[in-house]
C-alpha cells in the first residue's frame, strides 16, 4: 500500500471509485481526437479545436458551479457529475452505430465532460480534505496520482488493441461505463455528510464567483504556482492533438504504437508518485516544488525531433517518461500545498477557479497551437511550445512561506528514520 498507511474504509471506496473511472479514461485515452482523425477525417485545426472548444465551453459553464458546489454536500455532486459524463459519453457509440456521428457532436460531448470534470474535481478535493487527517493529505494525493498514471500505462495499449479489433468507439463505451461504476462506488462510501454552512455574512452571487480567484491571487505562493501551472499545463496539453496528427497522420504510426508511445512512459508515474512523500521528508516542500517544477519543463521540446519508425517511437517514449516522472512527483506535492493553504469553507471555489483557469489556458493555447500548425506544420507548433515552456520556472515561488502541517509532520518522520 502506497505510503504504508490505512486511511480508512471511506477513503478506500473513494480511491476505488477514482481508480475505476481513471482506468476507464485510460482505456479511452485520446479517444476523441482518434475518432476525429480516423472516422471524421478531421484536419489539424479541427483536432486542436476539439481539444480547445470543449474545455473553453466547459470552463464557461462551470463558472457558477464553484459556489454551488461549495454550499452543497459533496458526495451527491460527485455522483451527479459521474452520471452526466456517463450519459454524454454513451451518446457517441450510439450516434456512430446510427451513422449520425459528427464533429459538432464530439465538441458537445467534450464540453459536457469538461464541465462535469471541473465540478467533480472541486467537490472531490473539498471532500478529501474533510475525509482524511491533514498529515495524510500527501499520502492520499500520491495514491490518486499513482493510480492516474498506472491507468494510462495500462489503458492506451489495451484501448489501441480494442480499437483495432472492435472499432473506433469501443473505448468510449467502456469509458462511459466506468463513470457509472464510479458513481456507484461513491454511493457505497456511506456515512452522513453535513450540509455546508456559509461562514460570515451572505455575499453577493458575483462575489462568490470570484472568491476562489481572490484567495489564489492574495496568497503569494498559490499565485506563483497558479500562474506557473497555467502555462505548463496549457503548453503540454496543446501539444497532445498536434502530436496525434503528427504521429497518426504525417508519420503514419498505427494506433497501437500511438497508444504505446503514451502508455509505456506512464510507468514513470508510479516512480514519481511513490517518491513524493520521501522527497518532501528529506528536502522539504518548497525545494521539491522549485526543483521538480523546473525539471518538468525542460523535456517537451524533445518531441519536435520525432522521426518515423522505431527511433521516433523511442524518442516519444523517452521524452514522455522524463516529463511524467517529474509531473507525478510534483503534482501530489502541489495538490497538498493547495489544500493546506485554503480554508475549508473556500476549497471548492478555489479548486473550481483553478480548474476553470486551467481549462481556459488549455483552450487558448490549443487554439493558438492549431492555428500555428495549420499555417506552418504540427512539428513547428510543437517546437514553439517546447521553447515557450522553458520560461515557466521563472514563475515558481522563490521564497518559502510558513511551514505546512505536512512539512512539519514529514520532517519529524524523516529525522526519526535517520
Amino acid at each position: 500500500m502506497l505510503g504504508g498507511r490505512s486511511l480508512g474504509r471511506q477513503f478506500g471506496w473513494l480511491w476505488a471509485s477514482y481508480a475505476v473511472s481513471a482506468y476507464g479514461s485510460g482505456l479511452g485515452f485520446g479517444a476523441l481526437p482518434l475518432i476525429a482523425v480516423l472516422v471524421l477525417d478531421a484536419s489539424p485545426a479541427q483536432v486542436s479545436a476539439l481539444s480547445a472548444v470543449g474545455p473553453a465551453v466547459g470552463a464557461l459553464v462551470a463558472l457558477p458551479l464553484g459556489p454551488w458546489v461549495e454550499f452543497h454536500r459533496k458526495r451527491p455532486v460527485m455522483i451527479a457529475m459521474d452520471l452526466a459524463r456517463f450519459a454524454a459519453m454513451l451518446t457517441i457509440p450510439v450516434a456512430y452505430a446510427c451513422e449520425l456521428l459528427s464533429f459538432a457532436h464530439l465538441l458537445a460531448v467534450s464540453a459536457v465532460v469538461a464541465t462535469s470534470k471541473i465540478a467533480f474535481g472541486a467537490a472531490s478535493g473539498a471532500y478529501l480534505k474533510a475525509l482524511v487527517r491533514p498529515e495524510d493529505l500527501l499520502v492520499a494525493n500520491a495514491r490518486f496520482e499513482s493510480t492516474n498514471w498506472s491507468s494510462i500505462a495500462v489503458g492506451p495499449p489495451l484501448g489501441g488493441a480494442a480499437v483495432g479489433l472492435f472499432g473506433p468507439v469501443t473505448t468510449v463505451a467502456v469509458d462511459a461505463l466506468s463513470y457509472l461504476l464510479s458513481a456507484l462506488g461513491i454511493t457505497a462510501i456511506g456515512g452522513r455528510e453535513e450540509h455546508p454552512q456559509r461562514a460570515g455574512r451572505r455575499r453577493t452571487r458575483f462575489a462568490d464567483l470570484l472568491d476562489g480567484w481572490r484567495h489564489i491571487l492574495a496568497h503569494p505562493g498559490l499565485r506563483a504556482l497558479y500562474l506557473n501551472q497555467l502555462l505548463v499545463a496549457g503548453l503540454i496539453m496543446a501539444t497532445e492533438p498536434l502530436l496525434a496528427v503528427l504521429l497518426l497522420g504525417e508519420l503514419g504510426f498505427p494506433p497501437w504504437q500511438y497508444g504505446l508511445a503514451f502508455a509505456a512512459p506512464c510507468l514513470g508515474g508510479l516512480v514519481g508518485s511513490r517518491l513524493a512523500r520521501r522527497a518532501v521528508a528529506r528536502y522539504g516542500q518548497h525545494r521539491i516544488i522549485r526543483t521538480v517544477g523546473t525539471l518538468r519543463a525542460v523535456w517537451l521540446v524533445g518531441l519536435a525531433f520525432v522521426q518515423p519508425g522505431l527511433a521516433g517511437l523511442a524518442t516519444v517514449i523517452v521524452v514522455e517518461l522524463a516529463i511524467i516522472i517529474s509531473m507525478s512527483l510534483y503534482n501530489p506535492v502541489l495538490a497538498t500545498y493547495r489544500l493546506e493553504r485554503t480554508p475549508e469553507d473556500r476549497v471548492a471555489r478555489t479548486l473550481s477557479a483553478w480548474s476553470i483557469s486551467s481549462s481556459a489556458s488549455i483552450a487558448i493555447l490549443s487554439t493558438l497551437g492549431g492555428l500555428l500548425a495549420a499555417a506552418t506544420s504540427p512539428r513547428t507548433a510543437i517546437t514553439v511550445a517546447g521553447l515557450l515552456i522553458l520560461a515557466s520556472p521563472l514563475l515558481l515561488p522563490r521564497r518559502r512561506d510558513s511551514a505546512s502541517a505536512t512539512d512539519r509532520e514529514l520532517a519529524g518522520a524523516g529525522q526519526g528514520h535517520r
